[in-house]
C-alpha cells in the first residue's frame, strides 16, 4: 500500500478549495487555485485538518510552506492534531515539526513552538539540520514509508521561498 493510499478516503474539502485556501492566504507553493470567496482560510483548524488528510501528496505537504508563511496557525495545529486519524497526525506533526527546524534554519521571525517532538521521541539539539535529519529518520520509522523526508522537508522549503521570490519578499 502506498503512502498516497493510506490517508482517509472522504475528504470533504475538495484539492480545488484548499488550493484556493492556501492561495487566498498567499502561500504559494501548489500552482493554481484563486482567492475568490473561499472561506477555508478564515478557519485554521479545519484548513490544517483537511490538508493533513488530503489523499493528494502535494497537498498535505503543503502544510510545511503554510506553517512557515503563517506562524500564528501554530495556534491550531494541537486541536487540528486531535482530530485526525493515526496517519493524518502522524503527517500533522512531522511536517509541523519539519516547519520549526525549517524556520529556525532560514532565521526567520516568529518562531514557532516545537509542540511534537517529544511525542515522536526526538531530542532536539542546536542545529536545525541535524533535527531535521533525526525528523526524517523517525518520520520514515512510525510510518513505515521508504521515502527520502529530509529531501521532502527541504525540497518544500525551496519551493516555498522560490514563491517569496515570486512574491518579491
Amino acid at each position: 500500500m502506498g503512502y498516497n493510499n493510506i490517508m482517509s478516503p472522504a475528504v470533504e474539502i475538495t484539492g480545488t478549495q484548499l488550493t484556493n485556501a492556501l492561495r487566498a492566504l498567499d502561500v504559494n507553493f501548489i500552482m493554481g487555485g484563486q482567492s475568490a470567496n473561499e472561506t477555508l482560510h478564515k478557519q485554521p483548524t479545519r484548513l490544517i485538518t483537511a490538508l493533513a488528510e488530503s489523499n493528494e501528496s502535494r497537498l498535505r505537504l503543503s502544510l510545511i510552506p503554510l506553517f512557515l508563511e503563517h506562524h500564528e496557525f501554530a495556534l491550531h495545529v494541537r486541536t487540528a492534531a486531535k482530530k485526525l486519524d493515526p496517519a493524518a497526525r502522524l503527517t500533522l506533526q512531522c511536517y509541523y515539526t519539519a516547519a520549526v527546524w525549517l524556520r529556525k534554519k532560514y532565521q526567520q521571525h516568529g518562531a514557532l513552538p516545537d509542540y511534537f517532538s517529544r511525542e515522536l521521541g526526538l531530542q532536539p539539539v542546536d542545529d536545525p539540520d541535524e533535527n531535521l535529519r533525526a525528523l526524517a529518520k523517525r518520520h520514515k520509522e512510525l510510518s513505515g514509508t521508504w521515502v527520502n523526508w529530509f529531501g521532502t522537508y527541504l525540497h518544500a522549503a525551496t519551493i516555498w521561498q522560490k514563491g517569496l521570490q515570486h512574491k518579491g519578499v
